[in-house]
């Protein structure tokens, strides 16, 4: 805290003061990275067929992922993974709102497959963001990204 308030030209209590705790300015980071991320833009189009807005999710997502080598993890699982309970129990809940959001899109032409491939798709962003901050490549996350989608395609067109 006293890093970012000193970043912000600030002093610690100013920063408590606006926040009241860490868990607390947590949570607003959260919900502000929920509604603003470029990643989900491809799930708000009703119109779009499943299959393509999951495409188009992963794509996404290997291309952010990748985009700054010296980012040191995803705010929501490496929040997901912290010791404190308080902000851990708000990471989960901000991944489990965005696999709803997979469920929900999914859903809409295939309620029976929505559970299992929302699970699958966030399983695959995961390891995707773990790939990134490991160093891989844009194109090699594209790789994963291609292969996940072709998949999602065959579970969909699946009878």
């Amino acid at each position: 805290m006293a890093a970012l308030a000193d970043m912000m030209g600030i002093n610690p209590p100013s920063l408590y003061a606006a926040f009241g705790s860490k868990a607390a300015l947590y949570a607003e980071v959260l919900d502000r990275y929920s509604r603003t991320s470029p990643l989900t833009e491809p799930l708000a189009v009703p119109a779009t067929a499943p299959a393509e807005a999951l495409a188009d999710l992963l794509h996404r997502a290997a291309r952010i992922y990748s985009a700054d080598p010296a980012a040191t993890g995803c705010l929501v699982l490496e929040g997901e993974r912290s010791t404190d309970a308080d902000a851990a129990c708000r990471a989960r809940t901000c991944k489990a709102a965005s696999v709803q959001q997979l469920r929900a899109v999914i859903a809409r032409t295939h309620p029976d497959r929505a559970d299992a491939l929302a699970d699958y798709v966030a399983a695959v962003m995961s390891g995707m963001s773990a790939d990134a901050r490991a160093g891989h490549s844009t194109e090699r996350l594209i790789a994963v990204a291609d292969i996940a989608a072709l998949a999602i395609a065959a579970m969909l067109r699946a009878d």
